[in-house]
């Protein structure tokens, strides 16, 4: 999947209106896209006892997040992909573009101004340490 552009989402309003740039771009490039949405635990609850009874993981509801969103941002036109990682969505978002030598990441600008610039937001932090270039979508203010 070398040359792909990633991007995270987390079920916000905001994720979707990077999500739909990433796709874009990932269209007029000629690039595929990869969509990740991190969990920070792999918990669970149990819902119901004895053999009625159901599981909701936040490994499961990270995974459905993303695969709606490939629902989504799929057409003929364009290969999405999706992951569901554990992680801080910095971390994930780096160690994905890494694992699948991409090409750019998307982030939203969400947490880049007010108390966000001074304590640091999933974009500054990906901007710094990406191995691939990032664009930054006009999500939020």
């Amino acid at each position: 999947m070398t040359g792909a552009i990633i991007v995270g989402v987390d079920g916000s309003v905001t994720a979707k209106s990077a999500a739909h740039a990433a796709r874009d771009l990932a269209l007029s490039l000629g690039a595929a896209l990869h969509v990740v949405t991190a969990y920070d635990d792999d918990g669970a609850i149990v819902f119901g006892t004895g053999s009625d009874h159901r599981v909701a993981s936040h490994e499961a509801n990270a995974e459905e997040t993303a695969r709606a969103a490939v629902a989504e941002l799929s057409s003929v036109d364009l290969k999405v992909t999706y992951a569901a990682v554990r992680g801080t969505a910095t971390h994930v978002l780096l160690d994905e573009a890494r694992r699948v030598e991409a090409r750019m990441i998307v982030v939203g600008n969400k947490g880049m101004q007010g108390l966000g610039r001074v304590l640091g937001s999933v974009a500054t932090s990906v901007a710094h340490n990406a191995p691939c270039d990032v664009y930054i979508a006009k999500t939020a203010g």
